[in-house]
């Protein structure tokens, strides 16, 4: 028998992990309904079962008569025997089979098949041949003490159809189940393609973030060399350079014997030339120990105004030189804070020597520390709700404030970068190794504060520097 097709684009099913399943193309609630309304419009029972044997849409009621042979022992063997051979039927090609009822009705099985392959049965029945008006003698067969007459009254309330009825109503329903394969079967490929573009995009990200993660554990690699590095140069350069330093103090003071004033000239740019470099190879020892985590804080309690009296006459000589003028706008009693007072004075006498090395001739450096008002820090929560009633944390601000050259907005977060340089072709004027404000950066993170810097309106720039102060 031919059953009409409907024509499916070509479409591959390799998309999916194994043979493509009844289940997986249909909508259940689709399923049934169609199934709904077949047996609402003629009456007969509809089943659909996958090719494994499950039940997808089960849409029938007992007859009368069914009712009837089940009141008897043998009657109701012989239906579940009928019913058991009916599920496990599997028609031949396109054909449908007919499978008889001990009863006089009749079930009516045809193939599902899509794309070539068989996914699963639709079962009809069971329904009376038309030409059917009598109770077979197998009923009498299966219990003789069945009412034959009763059975047939009951028997002739069982839909009737015709063998070419019922295949037509079989044609239309598989024709209509097609459409709802061939949506489901769509839907199916899009969300498998779907999957699959997700599988292979994350594949993607995990073989990018393997990539990544080699890279970086070769840029840690080649940072810890390079820490060592530097490390162990600085080192090895530094006792050298202090032979240097003191072997030219000695001739400048005579101790080899009287220099000519040429030769003292010569001395003395040696010595300085020696100092900046004692200076450039202590900054990389400092920045290579914070890196590494080596290098040690004292606790102690700290007052931060002798720190900047000590720091402004460090730095009184130099700007004398430059003409530049030192302010100190000190709050009195400032709170101590708490941490290392040889690494605070490094940390301001690098903001000095900064902010004078880019104040023009004739400018001015101010000074200025306070007490910020208190509020409650990080490490006054550790005892919970007992925060509440405990005593706030001050803070304390230092600001260096200059005249000179400024910095621009874009460039405030980067010069705190190890190297890094807001001028760093081969002719800037400025000299340095771009390091001086890493350290301090890297040290005021230590002691638990921060530093960023503002604009100095209307020329110049502030490095605003708050540190806590010790608890009381």
């Amino acid at each position: 028998m031919s059953v009409s097709k409907i024509t499916l684009p070509t479409i591959q099913l390799g998309v999916h992990d194994g043979p493509v399943r009844l289940e997986d193309l249909i909508d259940r609630a689709a399923l049934v309904e169609l199934c709904e309304s077949f047996r609402s419009l003629f009456g007969i029972a509809v089943r659909v079962f996958s090719s494994e044997g499950t039940v997808l849409a089960d849409l029938s009621s007992q007859h009368e008569v069914c009712a009837f042979v089940g009141t008897s022992a043998r009657g109701r063997a012989a239906c579940g025997r009928t019913v058991g051979a009916v599920k496990v039927i599997e028609p031949k090609g396109d054909a449908m089979v007919v499978h008889p009822c001990f009863t006089g009705n009749a079930y009516r099985v045809a193939p599902i098949d899509y794309d070539g392959r068989r996914i699963g049965r639709i079962v009809l029945g069971p329904f009376l041949p038309a030409e059917t008006d009598w109770v077979p003698s197998a009923l009498s067969e299966v219990d003789p003490a069945l009412d034959a007459e009763h059975a047939r009254r009951l028997l002739a309330k069982v839909p009737r159809a015709k063998g070419d009825t019922i295949t037509r109503l079989v044609r239309h329903l598989r024709a209509s189940l097609d459409l709802i394969l061939f949506s489901g079967h769509k839907t199916l490929l899009t969300s498998q393609m779907h999957l699959a573009s997700v599988r292979e995009s994350y594949r993607q990200l995990e073989d990018k973030g393997a990539a990544l993660q080699e890279a970086f554990d070769k840029l840690k690699a080649l940072d810890r060399l390079k820490s060592n590095f530097l490390a162990t140069v600085s080192h090895e350069l530094r006792t050298p350079l202090t032979s240097v330093i003191g072997y030219s103090e000695m001739l400048a003071d005579g101790i080899a014997g009287p220099i000519t004033p040429q030769q003292a000239d010569f001395v003395a740019t040696i010595s300085e030339k020696s100092q900046q470099l004692l200076t450039l190879i202590q900054s990389l020892l400092d920045l290579s120990k914070l890196e590494s985590g080596t290098l040690t804080f004292r606790s102690e309690r700290v007052r931060v105004g002798e720190v900047i009296d000590d720091v402004l006459k460090t730095m009184i000589p130099a700007a004398r030189k430059r003409r530049v003028e030192l302010i100190s706008e000190c709050e009195p009693d400032l709170p101590e804070v708490a941490g290392d007072a040889e690494r605070l004075r490094q940390v301001l006498t690098n903001l000095c020597d900064n902010a004078l090395k880019f104040t023009p001739d004739g400018g001015a450096i101010t000074l200025r520390s306070r007490v910020l008002p208190a509020a409650v820090t990080e490490d006054d929560d550790d005892d919970g709700g007992f925060a509440l009633l405990a005593p706030v944390r001050a803070r304390i601000e230092v600001r260096v404030i200059d005249t000179g050259l400024g910095i621009a907005a874009s460039e405030r977060e980067k010069v705190f970068d190890a190297f890094y340089q807001v001028d760093s072709s081969s002719t800037r004027q400025y000299e340095g190794a771009g390091l001086g404000l890493s350290i301090v950066k890297r040290i005021v993170d230590a002691h638990g504060g921060n530093i960023r810097i503002e604009s100095n309106t209307p020329r110049g720039t502030a490095f605003v520097l708050e540190l806590p102060a010790a608890h009381a």
